[in-house]
């Protein structure tokens, strides 16, 4: 019998420099699913467009936190247009307690969520395996 591996998704996670309810509450989500396994490749500290260009590389999923564009709209720009840049699905969640995304970031993402756990994991799944077949 063959023993099914679960696949460890790498995500680039947007955050901004010091911990937030919503990176906080995100990251609560991601581990409260007993067969999701993730590893964020992120690190807030490194936001040249170069530093982030080198943390996506090799992610599965972009995952985009529009509650942080209020606080630094050029710092999530960036991150999309470099995820577009290279080649990376992004899925954007909803601020948390909105329904509605700021700016025009709702146009780059392959899909828009809120914060339900289980909601967020198959975003993550589907677009990953979205990427998969365009390879």
């Amino acid at each position: 019998m063959i023993e099914d591996e679960t696949k460890i998704y790498k995500l680039f996670i947007s955050q901004l420099d010091e911990s937030t309810y919503e990176y906080d509450k995100l990251i609560g989500k991601l581990n409260s699913v007993e067969d999701f396994e993730y590893e964020n490749h992120s690190i807030p500290q490194k936001t040249s467009n170069n530093e982030l260009k080198e943390q996506m590389q090799s992610v599965d999923v972009v995952v985009i936190l529009s509650g942080f564009y209020s606080a630094n709209e050029d710092l999530i720009k960036r991150e999309i247009n470099i995820a577009d840049e290279v080649g990376k699905p992004i899925v954007i969640v909803r601020p948390y307690g909105m329904e509605n995304v700021p700016g025009s970031i709702e146009e780059a993402a392959n899909e828009v969520i809120g914060w339900n756990a289980g909601c967020i994991i198959d975003s993550i799944v589907e677009s990953s395996s979205e990427d998969d077949f365009e390879d």
